[in-house]
């Protein structure tokens, strides 16, 4: 597990993703999903799993799952067709 913040933004190790994809929903946004794992769809055909800690109007910063670890990441809301964030499942 790692990540590479930037300088400024938030800096805490998070556990890997849900083992899960979601269904791609209706009607959601990713402002919704702040400090949570999110399940995000690009129109371009891409999606990936991404903690957002801040939203605006310039884009959407957080850290971005690449399949080993977290990266700091900025995604332009425009490019995104659905986010789903999803309760994660425990074991209580």
């Amino acid at each position: 597990m790692g990540f590479f913040p930037l300088p400024g933004s938030p800096a805490q190790p998070l556990p890997a993703p849900p083992p899960f994809i979601p269904q791609v929903p209706t009607g959601t946004y990713i402002i919704d999903c702040l400090n949570s794992f999110t399940y995000v769809w690009l129109w371009n055909g891409e999606s990936f799993w991404f903690f957002p800690t801040r939203v605006a109007y310039e884009g959407a910063s957080g850290y971005r799952w690449n399949g080993l670890f977290w990266f700091y990441d900025v995604i332009d809301p425009a490019l995104i067709r659905a986010v789903s964030c999803p309760p994660t499942p425990t074991l209580y």
